[in-house]
């Protein structure tokens, strides 16, 4: 009779923090079986490279799944190295002592394929599901056997089996299922395939499983029955293992569809295979379109992370900035630190590598397709033009060197998209800045008052009609040394002609004029002057500071921007007919100049799409006006 052993290190109490904190789902404790198995075989791999009387033929390894509803058992056993008496006491009698690490160690130098388990951590999650764990394990080298059985932290028993071959079984007794928790899904096929697909399907060897399948009964018409047969459920060899010249672009769709990245046609991919200070595998897709909840709180950006061929992390949210989070696709490195769990990263040096270079590639791949592809990139540009814009807008400006380059925005020379590299190489000598005007939509903004002059001039506009787009202009302020000026700013930089200038009497009268047409309005606008820029129209409002007329628009759409005001100026073209209206009602006195005054300026603010602040005296002003 085998008499028990107590854990070494560790208490009742510590397991079931072990089990409870560093996992967060029960169906990972397939994951860790696997890739244990894995390293079994792994290990003979190792000392084939050193031993000659060794040979290892790839074609001899694998794993198997064995379902038992009648018994409620799990087993996974694999042909690898197995494990002597010693070795089952001290890899699995010590919570957290790892023969993988020690193994690694001892073979670092050596070429293969990566240890994954590391911690010895992973094989006590087998306690989520079952009530005892049995590993029934023989060496290589050994014809002995020997079973470790135990039912959690009280301790653990060995003893003398017998098994035929080389290697390890384990059998999992799955508890019984309670009213929270259902542990029958891990005695499912369907289950256990689906599990096997997310976790391991790139496993290197075989995982084998014999599946329920259907055929038609023999010398029957319409009589089927099911039988049983034994398949290979994962795919092995990983597609960015693969070598480029092999694939087609139907094969990365394929992938794409495979993993549900999402339900539309992706519309570029990137296939990056790294050799440098950090080696890692990836394959990264612009979606076509994006998803339905793309701008909202709920969606969650990242790429999944593999580690050996083993899913350590659905969505990994380090290795993507913000402003590239449309990307979809995976990451494939043994470079990295893992946690003991291995369910999360370590926040290490080489995971910050690896975002840096897979961000660079992102920009890098971008540019390529604005060059080379132009209908493309446009399309892309239409589903996340606003998330690169956003990324210049954010963190106080932090990435726009990286994101400058990628903008686009609709120009009044074609009405098409154009990038600022090309707005600025094709700017006339005498024109200084990089003239913008913001509004509702392209046709809006043609019929502004406010860009006559620089139009009149000969001069490119650029069209901002999302809400975002001058918020990242504002935080740009420049590219090649051209500074971005509104049309609605203070100061456009275009000086009058000497015929506009007025004389000193004429500067005179409008000054008195406009002061008078300032206390009517009050603390509504800064100021009331001379317009530089109108030529046909009679008035308009500009903005002076750093926050214009259409950023106080989305401002005071939000909770806490109420208040928010743009410092307005009403600017009147003193070579209008307008103006010598006011001239005569300033000379005459009376209420005409008041009138006149709320006139032009409720008209200002529909012109720039604001709200007059009061309708019905707007309304009694024009009536009074036609009587």
């Amino acid at each position: 009779m085998a008499v028990k052993q107590e854990f070494q290190a560790e208490s009742k109490r510590l397991l079931e923090l072990m089990i409870g904190a560093i996992y967060t789902q029960r169906e990972i404790f397939l994951r860790e079986l696997i890739s244990n198995a894995s390293d079994a075989i792994d290990k003979i791999y190792y000392k084939a490279l050193t031993d000659d009387s060794l040979t290892f033929n790839k074609d001899d390894y694998y794993i198997k799944i064995v379902p038992d509803k009648a018994n409620r058992t799990l087993t996974i056993s694999d042909t690898g190295i197995g494990m002597t008496e010693e070795e089952l006491v001290n890899n699995l009698g010590v919570i957290a002592k790892s023969g993988s690490l020690a193994f690694k160690q001892q073979f670092e130098a050596k070429d293969g394929h990566n240890i994954i388990g590391q911690f010895g951590v992973g094989f006590y999650s087998a306690f989520m599901v079952a009530e005892t764990v049995t590993v029934i394990s023989r060496a290589l080298g050994s014809h002995k056997a020997f079973k470790w059985e135990s039912s959690g932290a009280d301790g653990f028993t060995v003893e003398p089996w017998e098994k035929d071959t080389v290697g390890t079984d384990i059998i999992l007794k799955i508890k019984a299922n309670t009213e929270e928790d259902n542990y029958d899904e891990f005695l499912e096929e369907y289950r256990l395939r689906q599990i096997i697909k997310k976790y391991s399907d790139f496993i290197r060897y075989p995982i084998k499983m014999d599946v329920t399948r259907t055929r038609k009964k023999e010398g029957t018409e319409n009589e089927y029955e099911e039988y049983k047969t034994e398949e290979t459920i994962n795919s092995m060899v990983p597609i960015w293992r693969r070598n480029k010249s092999e694939l087609k672009a139907e094969d990365y769709e394929n992938f794409y569809y495979e993993k549900r990245y999402g339900f539309d046609k992706p519309l570029t991919y990137l296939h990056i295979s790294a050799d440098g200070a950090v080696v890692y595998n990836a394959i990264l897709f612009i979606p076509e379109q994006a998803p339905f909840d793309y701008y909202t709180k709920e969606y969650e950006k990242g790429l999944e992370l593999y580690s050996s061929g083993v899913l350590i992390m659905n969505k990994c949210p380090d290795l993507l900035p913000d402003h590239f989070s449309f990307v979809k696709g995976m990451v494939e490195s043994e470079d990295l630190s893992l946690n003991i769990s291995r369910e999360m990263l370590q926040h290490d040096r080489q995971l910050k590598q690896i975002a840096k270079n897979i961000r660079n590639r992102i920009k890098s791949h971008l540019l390529s397709l604005l060059k080379d592809d132009r209908e493309k990139y446009e399309k892309f540009f239409a589903a996340f033009g606003r998330q690169l814009k956003f990324g210049v807008y954010n963190e106080f400006g932090a990435n726009r060197e990286d994101l400058q380059d990628l903008l686009m925005f609709r120009s009044s020379k074609e009405k098409k998209l154009v990038t600022l590299d090309e707005y600025v190489s094709r700017m006339p000598e005498d024109q200084k800045y990089i003239y913008y005007a913001t509004g509702e939509s392209v046709e809006r903004i043609d019929k502004l008052p406010q860009a006559e002059l620089v139009l009149g001039k000969g001069y490119e506009l650029l069209y901002l009609t999302e809400d975002i787009d001058e918020f990242a202009v504002k935080v740009l302020q420049k590219y090649k040394d051209k500074e971005f000026r509104s049309i609605s700013g203070g100061d456009l930089g275009i000086e009058p002609d000497e015929q506009d200038k007025p004389s000193d009497a004429e500067a005179k009268e409008q000054q008195e004029l406009f002061k008078a047409m300032k206390e009517v309005l009050g603390d509504k606008v800064k100021d009331v002057r001379a317009s530089k820029r109108l030529k046909s129209h009679p008035v308009c409002l500009t903005a002076e500071g750093e926050l214009s007329i259409e950023m106080e628009k989305v401002l005071r759409q939000t909770p806490h921007g109420k208040d928010v005001r743009a410092d307005k100026v009403l600017e009147i073209n003193t070579g209008h007919n307008v103006y010598e209206s006011l001239k005569r009602a300033h000379a005459a006195g009376g209420d005409s100049l008041r009138r006149y005054t709320n006139l032009l300026y409720n008209q200002a603010l529909l012109i720039e799409g604001l709200p007059v602040e009061d309708p019905v005296a707007f309304a009694n002003d024009i009536c009074e006006l036609m009587v």
